[in-house]
């Protein structure tokens, strides 16, 4: 199977090296000063056993790929641009005849529960895929990942529920690739479960490094959060499953010279991107909440919050955990 990873951040940039090191075909698809890094010095991966640089294929737009029957796409862009990678990759031809929406599979490897939904509107077999893989990525070119002995614990199965053959073919890839892919029939309860571990996102990224102060205000979040999730009757894994899944098979270990390691949200903030993803997380408790009956004050402000530092390039970690504490109490 060939990977095509759209989206080459820090979740899409570790993946993709990994499964390169260990012999698979990858192509990459990027954007704007990330495409020209890539195309000009390839993707640079740092990992605890080292830096290593790879020189892959890579390409801006899906016409400048010719598609298969054994390709692989992996939807590793944040959430508020899936819909436009989506539509741009589901109508592809096929060699042999059909679309890429009809023909191949499509991994949402992704944060939130929105994409799945999305991706099958225009794809026909799409797969969810549970993300636990501390990665960085601020400059382009280059990602820091600082997982190990496994890079990454990916759970993946088919979308809304099951498993299947290509599932299994695709996780037994990952795990030559230091990614421990187990294959589970009910892959949304896991993604639930994270998604309310990323409720802690949009505190980090407007406060800055999670400390004991933050633990309150973190704490509120995820208690409405859990509310609501009970209230939607929606199962999520929780924290005692998910650490016997870990099962110490990952740690971390500090990356000389690679960036500070900091969520998802806080690196598009320093990237300045000038978007954030917190509408699929803290605002899909909003969400669920309003359709269910229970309040979520808590995770509106951090969506308000999180969305304005994005819209006017604010620093990440600009606001004390004070500030932010007290605009959450005047909506309580």
């Amino acid at each position: 199977m060939r990977y095509i990873i759209v989206g080459t951040g820090a979740v899409g940039g570790a993946i993709g090296g990994r499964l390169a090191e260990a012999g698979h075909d990858v192509v990459l698809v990027a954007r704007g000063a990330q495409y020209e890094a890539l195309r000009t010095h390839g993707l640079r991966l740092i990992t605890p056993d080292g830096p290593r640089t790879h020189a892959l294929p890579v390409v801006d737009r899906p016409d400048a790929l010719d598609l298969t029957p054994d390709d692989v796409l992996v939807l590793a862009v944040k959430t508020q641009d899936s819909v436009a990678a989506l539509d741009a990759w589901s109508d592809r031809p096929v060699a042999g005849g059909g679309t890429a929406g009809e023909r191949l599979p499509l991994i949402c490897a992704q944060n939130g529960v929105e994409s799945e939904r999305l991706a099958l509107r225009r794809f026909r077999r799409v797969y969810g895929m549970c993300v636990w893989l501390p990665a960085t990525f601020v400059r382009p070119g280059e990602v820091s990942a600082a997982g190990t002995p496994l890079t990454g614990i990916l759970h993946l199965g088919c979308y809304p529920t099951g498993t299947d053959t290509t599932a299994e073919l695709i996780a037994a890839d990952l795990e030559k690739s230091k990614l421990l892919a187990p294959v589970v029939p009910d892959v949304m309860r896991w993604k639930y479960g994270k998604l309310l571990s990323n409720l802690a996102n949009a505190v980090e990224a407007v406060t800055g490094p999670l400390t004991g102060d933050a633990a309150p205000l973190v704490e509120r979040a995820l208690a409405e959060g859990r509310a609501v999730l009970e209230a939607a009757g929606i199962d999520a894994v929780g924290q005692e499953e998910q650490s016997k899944a870990r099962g110490g098979r990952m740690r971390f270990e500090p990356l000389d010279g690679s960036p500070r390691g900091a969520g998802s949200s806080w690196q598009s903030l320093t990237r300045g991107t000038g978007t954030i993803e917190a509408d699929y997380l803290n605002g899909e408790i909003v969400l669920l909440g309003r359709q269910h009956g229970v309040p979520a004050p808590v995770n509106a402000v951090l969506q308000r919050t999180a969305n304005a530092f994005a819209r006017e390039r604010r620093e990440p970690g600009s606001m004390s955990v004070a500030e932010l504490t007290a605009l959450i109490d005047a909506a309580c």
